[in-house]
């Protein structure tokens, strides 16, 4: 019999139009290998990244910051290849890392330190850039404000609570009149916060003995220079490098050494009222991780500080030094050195 060739032409596009239903629908093709789609780009938890780390010099301090931002990534599960450069405190070699890492092939950009995150956020404006260890990101203009940094760049401040501090002084040796204080002529984050211990020395009734140095070469002529009934050491990159000098200038003047940080006292300084860079680096990476996931910006994170503060004491330190660390101050502190 023969057939009607508009009937047979109609069910041939009947069943092809089935067939295109079927595989929309997500019926698996017999004819297809196994899925390839998406392999152009990994999955998020396959993901490698790359981040470089800008490292102005190195002291315990910046150490322990960069060692917490990258335990956070490895908390955090990250696969993470790490360009990691130090410019030991040399402007010329500190640029060159700060360009180098502009035209890299990099997620994002880790800064340790004022001189480092100034560079980077020169050098930088197509990669995130994160700081640390920055005492005030707002005066060294890395950022527009704390709330809203604005551009490619936010990340950690360390300020201190320099206040405080200076108060200790008084608290290890009453009579004291006169502090010396040593610190980077052209650090900004130093500036700041010797600007703030004069104002904190004044309603103390000290009178602060300036020293400024450009090198770590410097600081031990510094420190012997200084005719002071105490010394205090802000956070302050050449010279915690060098604090070996001004402790040994300390113990021979049997006069109270208080220091920036932690780590600083677990160096020869007595006391601080002080932070953990450890923690202050980690607390970083988890801002990064957020970069990373594509959760944030860094135009829109504000600036963070770390509010978990306390006591550390060397009592070493203070045998040393001649100075008998009051119980109070002892009280609930943490002992190093």
């Amino acid at each position: 019999m023969k057939r009607n060739p508009v009937i047979v032409v109609a069910g041939l596009v009947a069943a092809l139009s089935l067939a295109v239903t079927g595989c929309a629908s997500g019926a698996p093709a017999t004819s297809a290998p196994a899925s390839t789609a998406g392999t152009s780009a990994a999955p998020a938890a396959d993901r490698e990244y790359k981040v470089g780390i800008s490292q102005y010099v190195s002291h315990a301090s910046l150490d322990a910051a960069r060692d917490g931002f990258k335990e956070a990534l490895a908390d955090a599960g990250l696969k993470v290849t790490y360009d990691e450069k130090n410019a030991q405190t040399d402007a010329a070699t500190n640029t060159t890392i700060a360009t180098t890492f502009a035209s890299a092939d990099l997620d994002l950009v880790l800064a340790i330190a004022t001189p480092s995150a100034q560079a980077a956020a020169q050098a930088i404006a197509d990669t995130p850039v994160l700081f640390t260890a920055v005492t005030d990101p707002v005066a060294a203009k890395l950022v527009a404000s704390a709330d809203a940094p604005g551009a490619n760049v936010t990340g950690t401040s360390d300020m201190n609570p320099v206040a405080e501090q200076i108060a200790l002084i008084k608290k290890l040796k009453p009579e004291a009149r006169t502090v010396g204080i040593i610190y980077s002529s052209g650090e900004v984050n130093s500036e700041v916060q010797v600007a703030a211990a004069k104002e904190a020395a004044a309603k103390e009734g000290l009178e602060v003995v300036e020293r400024t140095i450009t090198t770590t070469a410097e600081v031990q002529q510094a420190a012997n220079a200084l005719e002071v009934d105490a010394i205090y050491v802000p956070t302050d990159n050449n010279v915690v490098s060098a604090l070996e000098s001004v402790v040994q200038v300390a113990e021979t003047k049997q006069i109270p050494l208080v220091v920036g940080e932690g780590d600083s006292v677990a160096k020869g300084g007595i006391i601080t009222y002080g932070l953990d860079y450890t923690k202050l680096g980690y607390q970083t990476g988890e801002m990064a991780i957020k970069v990373l996931k594509g959760e944030a910006q860094p135009a829109t994170m504000p600036v963070e500080t770390l509010k978990d503060l306390k006591v550390y004491v060397n009592k070493a330190a203070a045998e040393r030094m001649g100075i008998t660390v009051p119980a109070d101050l002892l009280d609930g502190a943490e002992v190093v050195g």
